[in-house]
């Protein structure tokens, strides 16, 4: 569970390319060790994140901020890990 909580501090700290960046080697470093994704192709995981992208108003509906694209899109990537 160690991975899940630095993923997620990794996600909460996101604000520019650098912080989107640092969190997408969390989640692909997350990808090789963790066995809790619940979309493990590229399709499905794709699938997974516009799914959520679509029934959340691209996180609109949770709050996420417009201002804040570099956030919407790691949160759409983290998605694709556990949305179904």
């Amino acid at each position: 569970m160690e991975n899940v909580v630095e993923l997620h501090e990794h996600l909460d700290q996101v604000r520019d390319a650098e912080t989107f960046l640092r969190f997408a080697r969390a989640l692909a470093a997350d990808k090789s060790t963790s066995i809790d994704w619940e979309n493990t192709t590229i399709e499905a995981f794709l699938e997974g994140a516009i799914s959520w992208a679509e029934s959340s108003g691209f996180g609109l509906s949770q709050g996420l901020l417009p201002s804040n694209s570099w956030r919407q899109f790691a949160v759409f990537l983290y998605c694709g890990k556990i949305y179904e």
